[in-house]
């Protein structure tokens, strides 16, 4: 099997994205494991599979596979580029894209300048729906680690997250704490771990340890929209938040409950590219 891609990248978050609008592809899982891979494949964080939309209000299928193979509900700086992916390529006319994911229908606008801004839809605080077992929704929840217990906040972006608040986001522990914490007893389907510094009202600072690629990532674009939920739960930001992240920054403006997180930021395109599979 000869598959064509197209390298793509954001904020150093990087994704290989095939295209299956027009003829369909088998993306196994041993064959996501091969394109991700850097050393024997393409090398990516993710890979994204556009798709004929199966509802009448979306214009694409968008879906999601993390490096180790598995499928996941969202990737906000997947959206991003594969918006511009399918305005650069000719798949779509219009600089607004509605995307089908499992979690449900994203809206994202391709700007001029090469931005995309993206609504990312309304965030889920109840437990049941992260998933997280505990009895009631909290503002934060206790997890017991080898380090003693940690508070963190829980969102789902249409993807579970954990959201820990830090004095010095350089010294968090980002490392020791991700991976216990993604795999967590009490998060049935893991979770990515977002470690929250906050400078301002307008301005955070974040890491994120990436459930599915084990490790840290430069940049998680649904991670920046469940921190600014977490941190304005907790009355420490305003509306409109500039989250610097390892690889950039990221705008992310959220008015608050029932009301969709909406995020701006770069999405560019590396290389075009073939491989066997």
């Amino acid at each position: 099997m000869i598959l064509a891609f197209v390298k793509m990248q954001a904020l150093g978050n990087d994704f290989v994205v095939v295209d299956a609008t027009r003829a369909p592809v088998a993306l196994t899982a041993e064959r996501v494991r091969r394109l991700a891979d850097r050393r024997r494949g393409v090398g990516c964080d993710q890979v994204l599979l556009a798709e004929p939309p199966t509802r009448p209000d979306a214009d694409f299928r968008y879906r999601i596979f993390n490096a180790d193979g598995g499928e996941v509900g969202q990737c906000g700086n997947g959206a991003r580029c594969l918006a511009r992916y399918l305005r650069l390529h000719g798949r779509t006319g219009s600089d607004r894209v509605r995307l089908e994911t499992a979690g449900g229908i994203l809206t994202a606008e391709v700007e001029p300048d090469g931005t995309v801004t993206v609504d990312m839809g309304v965030p889920r605080l109840e437990p049941r729906e992260v998933p997280l077992d505990a009895p009631r929704r909290a503002a934060r929840y206790t997890f017991d680690t080898p380090r003693g217990p940690v508070e963190a906040a829980a969102v789902s972006m249409g993807n579970p997250h954990l959201v820990l608040r830090v004095a010095d986001v350089a010294r968090a522990p980002v490392a020791e704490l991700g991976p216990v914490l993604e795999r967590h007893p009490r998060l049935p389907e893991g979770a990515n771990v977002g470690f929250l510094e906050v400078v301002d009202r307008r301005r955070a600072r974040l890491r994120v340890h990436e459930r599915g690629v084990g490790a840290e990532t430069p940049a998680c674009g649904s991670g920046a929209c469940a921190a600014v939920v977490a941190g304005r739960l907790w009355g420490e930001l305003d509306e409109e938040v500039e989250v610097a992240l390892p690889g950039g920054s990221l705008v992310l403006k959220w008015s608050g409950e029932g009301e969709p997180v909406r995020m701006r930021g770069p999405a560019e395109e590396v290389y075009e590219g073939r491989i066997a599979l």
